[in-house]
């Protein structure tokens, strides 16, 4: 007989533009059943309610089939342009429905389980509150360094929401040192137009501009990336390393601003760019201190995230219920 195992879980779903990942989540992070569909076969969003709820029964059943009782407390999910108040994403380019859609409404319907839904770079800040480098923490800022930069604030143990949900778009406050950039958003000095991907292959292309002396970053033909940055500043190439030391003086100078803001125990890093091979923590954090008002210097740690990359969105998805009871 099938000795039964009672796990307390919460669902994750990671709404992308291509895939949908959803994953049961335990207590500790761990994910003992998961699966994906394409987003785009649900051009309806009736038909993409009733597929994901499909999706959690069927990883349920599984569970419940491998001798699990289950006690779920409830359903997250990570989705871009999301009005959390509302629970309903908003417009967002790059999913299949152009009208507002009140995903969290017609998924709890649909499957009567509460549903918490909030935008990536918010679910991520929860995730690594619940599961990673912020756990036991109630004050600090994640950044998300990717194409894009991206936050999620914490004060006193809650996300800043606003009153859209919308708040902590620090990746657009504009800076001085950033004046002669163009955002993709329509405005000059955001702070991504330096931090994001795109941001710190532009200051290497300004850089390779300046000299000729021999790089990996010269790609005759080909197209420069942030990853071929970081490989060539692991491989110690001057031009990489001096665009990681640009990158990081801009993320510390920003970092003092930021503080000044939320007084946060922790600036935590988080994403592809975000990499401790190649990114100085404790550089940018000196940059912080020497911007900083003198109150909080030597006070904000810099930290980078302990979430795996690949679990980052589903663990930071399924958090979310537990901080929304």
């Amino acid at each position: 007989m099938t000795r039964l195992k009672e796990i307390i879980c919460t669902v994750g779903v990671d709404l992308g533009g291509t895939n949908t990942r959803v994953a049961i989540v335990d207590a500790e992070g761990r994910m003992p059943a998961s699966s994906n569909f394409n987003t785009r076969d649900y051009p309806r969003q009736q038909d993409f309610v009733e597929r994901l709820a499909k999706e959690v029964d069927a990883l349920f059943r599984i569970l419940k089939e491998e001798g699990y009782t289950l006690r779920v407390k409830g359903i997250g999910i990570g989705a871009p342009c999301v009005d959390s108040r509302k629970r309903s994403i908003e417009g967002a380019t790059n999913l299949p429905w152009k009208e507002s859609f009140p995903l969290g409404r017609m998924l709890e319907e649909a499957t009567g389980l509460p549903v918490a839904i909030a935008n990536d770079a918010n679910a991520a800040a929860i995730g690594e509150m619940t599961y990673g480098a912020a756990r036991g923490m109630t004050d600090f800022i994640m950044l998300t360094l990717g194409t894009g930069v991206g936050s999620g604030i914490v004060c006193d143990g809650h996300l800043l929401s606003g009153k859209r949900g919308l708040a902590g778009e620090l990746g657009h406050v504009t800076f001085p040192f950033a004046s002669d950039r163009l955002c993709a958003c329509g405005r000059k000095g955001c702070l991504q137009t330096v931090c994001a991907s795109g941001g710190m292959v532009h200051t290497a292309l300004e850089l390779l501009a300046t000299t000729t002396d021999p790089s990996p970053l010269r790609q005759p033909g080909g197209k420069l990336s942030a990853r071929d940055i970081g490989k060539a500043v692991i491989a110690g190439d001057p031009v990489a390393k001096c665009v990681m030391r640009i990158t990081e003086e801009a993320l510390g100078r920003a970092c003092a601003e930021f503080v000044a803001l939320t007084d946060p125990e922790a600036i935590i890093l988080f994403g592809g760019v975000a990499n401790p091979e190649e990114m100085d923590a404790e550089h940018i954090r000196q940059v912080m201190d020497n911007y900083s008002l003198a109150i909080y210097r030597g006070r904000v740690k810099v930290l980078f995230s302990t979430l795996k990359g690949s679990q980052a969105a589903l663990l930071g998805a399924a958090s979310l219920p537990l901080h929304n009871p």
